[in-house]
């Protein structure tokens, strides 16, 4: 499946308390962007190559939906969605602070080679059944993070709605949904597992 993905596209600052994390406000619409899909990476258990030398990586777990078909407009998220997956969004903290500060597109703290993990794709259980599972992370054998879609402040509904209607969303197409508190920096050697529920579904080692 990863060899068949299109575009990327992102959702930015979708839970209140990441965003309160941040200090940032909470949008009144989807905050959404886009990652090459050179940036892609299957998390595989093996060591992910990071650039280490442009201030802190942050990881930002996140559940990823793969679209199965072309939108058509009223079609909801059950028909659209095929598979899902979690992956990371990794971020240049330092230079989007700078960026952010000028104005300047996030590409450069987004957007950069392996910034968009992936674990294996899995059947997509229909948007109620997910609601009912939660998806955390482990550094070390620490949860630092941990999730459930209910807490998003725009639902899958609305994002697939927002992304057809302004940018075109099609077969192909994979949509990161957003990351719950508990961002953090990565060192070198950090072992990070990604969970669905209690299944470990991907593991990897950072490497700046």
């Amino acid at each position: 499946m990863m060899q068949s993905i299109r575009n990327i596209y992102c959702v930015g600052r979708n839970y209140g308390l990441h965003a309160a994390e941040l200090g940032n406000e909470v949008p009144e619409e989807p905050m959404i962007f886009t990652k090459p899909t050179h940036a892609l990476v299957a998390i595989q258990g093996q060591p992910i190559l990071l650039p280490g030398d442009r201030g802190e990586v942050h990881y930002e777990t996140e559940l990823v939906v793969h679209i199965a078909e072309a939108y058509k407009p009223g079609a909801s998220v059950d028909q659209l969605i095929d598979a899902m997956a979690l992956g990371i969004d990794f971020t240049l903290r330092d230079v989007q602070s700078v960026i952010k500060k000028k104005g300047q597109p996030w590409l450069p703290a987004k957007g950069f080679l392996n910034s968009a993990a992936i674990a294996g794709f899995r059947p997509f259980p229909g948007e109620e059944a997910v609601k009912r599972t939660e998806f955390s992370l482990r550094k070390n054998g620490a949860e630092v993070q941990r999730g459930n879609v209910n807490d998003m402040i725009f639902n899958l509904q609305t994002i697939v709605d927002y992304i057809a209607r302004h940018y075109g969303l099609g077969k192909g197409d994979i949509i990161y949904t957003g990351t719950p508190a508990g961002v953090g920096a990565l060192q070198s050697g950090d072992r990070m597992e990604l969970l669905w529920g209690e299944e470990v579904v991907g593991t990897f080692t950072a490497q700046l």
